[in-house]
């Protein structure tokens, strides 16, 4: 069965060793080019092969601070000296090839440059934030836009993206939820492997094979209180079952970089760890390729109170695993000396050296120092029509049907008299979401454009932004609530602007703003139809006149096709599938709020609630939980069935039930298997997810899905770090969310005696 029908996680979440992660090979001539060039370089050529700096020849660095940025004088002088390793954030043709120019043609050994850049859900043709894309559950999906991505950034001058965000995200108030995949380990896991595909491609040295860099490098996703850049105290069980086996995925699909995390785990910086950087990623782990730091990351050790000083912070960074520092410069200030001082050795040096000249010669810079810089390229493969038919289908697959009373689809032949109301309706500033700063402003669809566009020329569309994203307008309100009135159907496109998600956007509610649900109580009180069009980049705690709306979308951000795709949706020319990455919780106060979550000692049974794991002032569930989605289908699973009640120990079970359309339109669902562990040496989540399936079905057809379950599926973390299976019952679901569906069980045997 294809990548884009099913998707069952069987062995990824072990070791890479197991998964026979690609180890970076040459002949034996480029291994000697690379040990000649070390052994020809000075400690200072050494250090600046290390250094990553903001591109001043194309100079674009949002959002990162202007910390230490360099004109493009001394920047050029520094690469004549062979100061600098990679440049980053820049895009365009010509100055990539000025850089390179001085670096091949005018530095002393001619190393060519790296170009990277933050390319992380589209260059010019923006795609759905990576969150809203994994409301597809679909990796093919996922490869697909990322190879449009890497196809669009290779053409503007880059070898590398720093994506994807690997990160689990356990805490909706934390702002980089919009750049992952959500709160799952396996979900997350697959689509960063499949976007890692996506980006490099079959060929590393193809001109169009743009290098991953699977990042944050780790438990970034588990901050305290979902803050940005906080601390994150965790449990090595935890530590590896949730927040590193998505990392495993990625360095098997291909990825030969990957970034250091801002936060500290267990009081240690992980731009300091050793034990992470050096004993589990590149020992257990098996990484060979180089680690970068975060954007002054190592610099920021001072902060942290774990350096003493700049010169500190470079030997903790280095000595840790860091091999390429992101601007913070430190490297090629300190390195020389603190190799001759003794304190850093030369070989720690060389090796992270190697590690670099390795990974330029896997792209085939060393031959083809041009490669990624064609004028042609840039003038013909960016924010073509197929690419934005793309972003398109993208969008359309990225929107999930939360609620639905019978409101949607809406007939466009019946000439409808629809208002389009809220903040988001003519809105152009907030459809690309956080980093999508190489997007052209403007050129992307608003929802008010997306619908004039699909209705007939006598349908009747009034738009009324209401108030603005935080504050009011003189009389909006009044005018929202008289449009709705003379409306058939009211459209309420409210949420969050783009600058509420992302970095540095932490929340410490998750709800929509106050003057938005004012207007969203007010356009409700009139009596008609009401539908939500979210605009977000997390889950939201949903109240009154938006939780009690008769259908709610969540939109996410959308990018250059967004009001395209939701007319697709609102129309029916698209059937919804998407399911949600995030648990919607009640309030903000129940965060941090996932599905796998445990039991407790006491947990609520049968709506029983004395005394027991429970907030006394809401439902202890959520309310759109993880997986749910609609569908204008109406899809029913049956006949579950195993084909053994026992699993031996060295066998598989495979678990089977038929999914039938019994709507009248043609739609797709994802049905989604789920396990749990009734009785283990550590507690286990009361539900985990294995597998997934995508089956599109006529109207009336029926499929029978499968999945094949082995003892590898049902390890766990266990005493001193060893991923184990330990016999006993596990309890099965198949279904449509991670609430409910169809249950049964299996038993693990223990291994037959030996002889």
């Amino acid at each position: 069965m294809t990548l884009h029908r099913r998707a069952v996680l069987s062995g990824i979440l072990g070791s890479a060793a197991t998964l026979g992660m690609p180890r970076i090979a040459f002949a034996a001539d480029e291994v000697q080019r690379v040990d000649s060039l070390i052994s020809r370089m000075t400690i200072e050529e050494k250090a600046g092969q290390m250094t990553c700096l903001a591109d001043a020849f194309r100079p674009f660095n949002p959002p990162n601070p202007q910390a230490g940025i360099q004109g493009e004088k001394r920047l050029s002088e520094e690469i004549r000296k062979g100061r600098v390793g990679c440049l980053f954030n820049g895009i365009g043709v010509a100055g990539a090839r000025r850089a390179q120019e001085l670096a091949v043609k005018e530095s002393r050994l001619g190393i060519p440059l790296l170009f990277a850049g933050d390319v992380i859900h589209g260059l010019k043709t923006i795609f759905p934030v990576p969150l809203a894309e994994a409301s597809a559950f679909d990796p093919d999906l996922a490869e697909r836009s990322a190879r449009a991505m890497a196809e669009e950034a290779t053409a503007a001058g880059l070898h590398l993206t720093f994506a994807p965000m690997a990160d689990v995200a356990r805490d909706q108030r934390w702002g980089r939820v919009v750049e992952g995949a959500g709160e799952d380990v396996t979900l997350t896991a697959l689509l960063t492997a499949a976007r890692v595909r996506g980006f490099q491609g079959k060929d590393l040295r193809r001109a169009d094979s743009l290098l991953a860099c699977p990042k944050h490098f780790a438990a970034y996703g588990a901050v305290a209180g979902g803050l940005e850049y906080g601390s994150v105290d965790i449990s090595e069980e935890t530590l590896r079952e949730t927040h590193l086996p998505p990392f495993t995925a990625a360095f098997a699909a291909g990825a030969l970089t990957t970034m250091a995390s801002f936060n500290e785990i267990n009081g240690v910086p992980a731009t300091a760890d050793r034990a992470l950087l050096t004993d589990i990623l590149r020992g257990e782990m098996a990484f060979r390729g180089f680690v970068f730091s975060d954007y002054t990351a190592d610099e920021e050790l001072i902060a942290h109170g774990y350096a003493e000083d700049e010169r500190d912070a470079a030997r903790l960074a280095v000595l840790a695993g860091v091999d390429m520092s992101m601007q913070s410069g430190l490297y090629v200030r300190y390195l020389p000396e603190l190799v001759r001082s003794g304190a850093v050795p030369m070989g720690t040096i060389d090796v992270a050296v190697r590690r670099i000249l390795y990974v330029k010669m896997a792209l085939g810079l060393f031959d083809d120092p041009w490669r990624s810089l064609d004028e042609e390229a840039e003038r013909t493969r960016i924010f073509t029509p197929q690419r934005r038919e793309l972003a398109r289908e993208i969008a359309g697959r990225s929107i999930v049907l939360l609620k639905n009373s019978g409101v949607l689809p809406i007939d466009p032949d019946q000439r409808p008299n629809i208002a389009l109301i809220g903040p988001f309706g003519e809105d152009r500033d907030n459809l690309y979401g956080p980093w999508a700063f190489y997007g052209d402003p403007g050129k992307g669809v608003d929802i008010a454009s997306g619908l004039r566009a699909a209705l007939p020329g006598d349908a009747t569309l009034t738009v009324e932004p209401g108030c603005g994203i935080s504050e009011d307008i003189e009389g909006g309100i009044a005018r929202a609530v008289a449009a709705a009135r003379s409306c058939d159907v009211a459209l309420l496109a409210i949420g969050e602007s783009q600058t509420m998600s992302g970095e540095a956007q932490s929340r410490t509610t998750i709800e929509i703003p106050a003057v938005q649900q004012a207007l969203a109580d007010a356009v409700a009180a009139t009596g008609k139809p009401v539908v939500v069009l979210l605009r977000h980049g997390r889950a939201l705690a949903l109240h009154d006149g938006v939780a009690n709306a008769q259908a709610i979308l969540a939109t996410w951000f959308l990018g250059s096709e967004a009001g395209h795709a939701v007319a697709d949706v609102l129309f029916g020319k698209v059937n919804p599938s998407g399911k949600l990455p995030v648990s919607f919780p009640w309030e903000s106060g129940q965060e941090p709020f996932f599905y796998d979550r445990k039991a407790t000692g006491r947990p609520v049974v049968d709506n029983r609630t004395e005394y027991r794991a429970r907030y006394t002032t809401t439902d202890n569930s959520a309310r759109f939980p993880f997986g749910h989605g609609l569908s204008y289908s109406d899809f029913v699973l049956a006949d579950l069935k195993l084909s053994d009640a026992a699993l031996r120990w060295g066998a598989a079970v495979e678990v089977s039930a038929k999914i039938t359309n019994k709507g009248s339109c043609r739609g797709s669902e994802v049905v989604q298997l789920y396990m749990r562990d009734r009785v283990a040496s550590r507690t286990r989540p009361i539900r985990e997810l294995k597998g997934i399936e995508r089956v599109t079905l006529d109207p009336g057809q029926s499929r029978t899905v499968h999945f094949r379950i082995a003892r590898k599926d049902l390890e766990f973390v266990g005493s001193g770090n060893r991923r184990i299976a330990e016999p006993g019952l596990f309890d099965i679901w198949l279904g449509q969310s991670s609430v409910g569906g169809l249950h049964t069980q299996i038993e693990l045997y223990a291994p037959a005696p030996s002889s």
